[in-house]
Order: structure tokens, then sequence, then C-alpha cells
């Protein structure tokens, strides 16, 4: 107690710190049940009757967007048209650029994305569904080049241009396997190998799924064969804290895998998973 000018002042029997303590305890247990009863991506989709879903429209054979038509095409399409005929719903796909693929999902701008590679970058702020396809790496220049360029090394000296595509998995792995090297990022719609046709770079790194639809569509182009780098899985993305809508989905890719459903789609997209 504390005597001031003929008044009492009475202090609390409690430090500062330990009253903020409760404060913040009590703000804690006032959110805790908007988190815990947040409604799941599976609920909204049911709902509403749509599945939005995130997709590039540049990755052959996966997902490709027909200028002419604006419809997309490819192993994801399909898989993605598959789920949303045994949800019930219609499919909506929604363009993004690998560069921005990510925040979409975080934004809640779609629901889940089409194929991508896991990485523990996208991890930190990304849930990753069931793993359904595993790749590796190649590098693509052009043949008239392979003398020159015929190893992973003879890409990685001073001089030597490797061009990637700006948000992608290849961008970061290209600057580990070619420290040497001229990196030259390029932003979606371009990409990584027409760099390499127009003469701008020696090289670029891929998944080899695109790597063997490269060469066929584009003759003048050669895989190096060193052997593939960086064996990687495909997933798709939905929201890190959505543990409901991410089961959901695993679920029915394990479903799907046992049914000969992924197995038939290799096959009609001539894939082959490592």
């Amino acid at each position: 107690m504390i005597v001031r000018q003929g008044y009492r002042v009475f202090i609390p029997n409690f430090k500062l710190k330990d009253f903020m303590k409760k404060i913040i305890l009590l703000a804690l247990l006032v959110l805790l049940p908007l988190s815990v009863n947040a409604e799941s991506k599976l609920d909204q989709i049911l709902a509403s009757g749509e599945l939005k879903v995130g997709t590039t429209g540049d990755w052959d054979p996966m997902t490709m967007k027909d200028p002419a038509t604006n419809k997309y095409k490819g192993f994801d399409i399909d898989v993605m048209n598959e789920l949303a005929k045994d949800m019930g719903v219609k499919v909506t796909f929604v363009p993004t650029e690998w560069k921005t693929i990510v925040s979409g999902i975080t934004s809640g701008r779609y629901d889940i994305s089409t194929s991508v590679t896991k990485t523990a970058k996208r991890a930190e702020v990304a849930g990753f569904t069931s793993t359904y396809y595993k790749y590796g790496t190649v590098p693509l220049v052009l043949k008239k080049n392979l003398s020159k360029f015929s190893t992973w090394d003879s890409l990685n000296k001073n001089g030597v241009k490797i061009a990637t595509t700006l948000g992608t998995s290849q961008e970061q792995k290209a600057k580990e396997f070619f420290p040497n090297s001229t990196l030259k990022s390029v932003e979606a719609p371009a990409r990584d190998f027409q760099e390499v046709l127009a003469g701008r770079a020696d090289g670029n790194i891929t998944s080899s799924t695109e790597a063997n639809k490269l060469v066929i569509k584009y003759p003048q182009l050669a895989i190096v064969q060193d052997g593939e780098k960086n064996p990687a899985f495909l997933a798709m993305m939905v929201p890190k804290s959505d543990t409901v809508w991410n089961d959901y989905v695993s679920k029915w890719i394990e479903k799907k895998k046992n049914s000969g459903f992924f197995e038939k789609l290799l096959s009609k997209y001539n894939l082959k998973s490592l």
C-alpha cells in the first residue's frame, strides 16, 4: 500500500509480467476455437460444387494450355478432372506462374495446385499430398554443341551461360550444380529452353520428363547423356494447416494408385516414373 496526499492507493499483489501472461493466455483461449473449428477446403469445395486448381499450363506433358482454345490438357489435367469427378464437383483451372504458384495456395486463390516438385523451401509454407511420380534432372543443350558440352562438369565453367525459369525448383538446383557458370533467369511465359534454342544460353536443366518431350518437339535440342541428378518427387500443393483436405486427397491418390489409374496415365503420355 502507498499513501499519497491523503489517499491510499492499493497496488495488486502480482507482477506486471504475470499480468501480461494472463492476458496473452486469455487471448489465445478466445482465438483457439476459431482455429480448431476452421472450415476445411474440403467442406468449402463440396458446398460450392467447385474445385479451383492452380496450374501454369507450360510444362509438357503435365499441364499445357492451348492458346487457340484457352483449354488445358496433360497428365495433371487428367488427374484433376478425375478428382473433381469423384468428388461430384466441377473443376476450374486458375492460371498461375511458377514464381507465384506457392503464394496462390497460401493466399487461398485456389484450393490445390497441379503437380510441383517437393522442396524444403515450399514445404515451409505449403502442404504436400502423397506423391505419385518421381523423376530425375538432366541438362539440355543444342545438338550441334554436344561434343563441347557432353558432361555436367563441362557446363560448370566460367563463360558458360545456364538459363533458368524464375520460381522453378530447377532455378535453385542450377545454383548448386553450376556455381562457376553464369546463370540467366527468365520469367514466364518465357522458358529457359527457349534461351538455349535462341543461342542466348548454352544450356538449361529440366526434368527428364519434359526433356524427353522437348527433344522430340525441337530436334535441334539434345539431352546431355551424363546421368540424371537430383531424383525428386511430384505432388500437389494444398494449404499447410488444412490436414483434413490433405488427408482426403492423399487417400484418393493411394486409392487411384491401387486401381491402376496412374499406371494407365503414365502409358497414355508415354511416361515412366523412376
